[in-house]
């Protein structure tokens, strides 16, 4: 068996007995997300806090909302 299936069933056996398929797929896709922001940071593919914030403030202007 492949070690990412493994991983993942190990992730599923650790939910609560009454998880819903809802819940499974929630705990996945966090998974996923998680990995592919891990992987971005390996690959150099970040942007610091001020530029994300700049980011933001031109994105809120450009839509006629008012920047905090």
């Amino acid at each position: 068996m492949s070690l990412i299936k493994e991983q993942l069933i190990e992730l599923i056996k650790g939910l609560p007995e009454d998880s819903t398929l809802e819940d499974i797929h929630y705990h996945l896709y966090v998974r996923e997300k998680v990995e592919r922001g891990l992987q971005a940071i390996e690959e150099g593919n970040v942007v610091s806090q001020e530029d994300a914030e700049k980011k933001v403030q031109e994105w809120l202007k450009s839509s006629g909302q008012s920047p905090r």
